[in-house]
């Protein structure tokens, strides 16, 4: 792991993503060959976007966070701003595919998607009544 990404385990997590605006989270694991073919991929976008946090979920050593995201397959990408998912897609991005992504979270309007979500909360609410 290189100085640019930073490894979150479950007494970082939530302290990382509650202190900064944006956050990718990718989940790997050593022994997985799609997550080591990205993680090149991975590190040059961190280093293209230092005003963001890339952070990196070794989901042997954290089962308990992989799990806690509902993550089945590896590796997978997050993006979390202003405390909010906005991205989840497993599999390996090309570079171009993940600056794309990272430009539309970047270009995201935060109260229309806070808005989207606790409508959906509220749907959820009423139809589990």
């Amino acid at each position: 792991m290189s100085s640019t990404t930073v490894e979150l385990t479950k007494e970082n997590f939530d302290q990382t993503v509650t202190d900064n605006e944006f956050v990718l989270i990718d989940f790997w694991a050593e022994w997985c060959g799609p997550c080591r073919s990205f993680a090149p991929v991975y590190e040059k976008a961190s280093e293209a976007n230092p005003d963001m946090v890339f952070g990196k979920v070794d989901t042997e050593a954290q089962p308990e966070l992989a799990q806690a995201f509902g993550i089945q397959s590896i590796p997978t990408l997050m993006i979390v701003r202003d405390q909010v998912a906005v991205f989840a897609q497993p599999g390996a991005l090309p570079e171009a595919a993940l600056e794309d992504v990272i430009g539309q979270a970047r270009q995201l309007d935060m109260d229309e998607v806070r808005k989207s979500v606790a409508e959906e909360q509220a749907k959820a609410e009423a139809q589990g009544q």
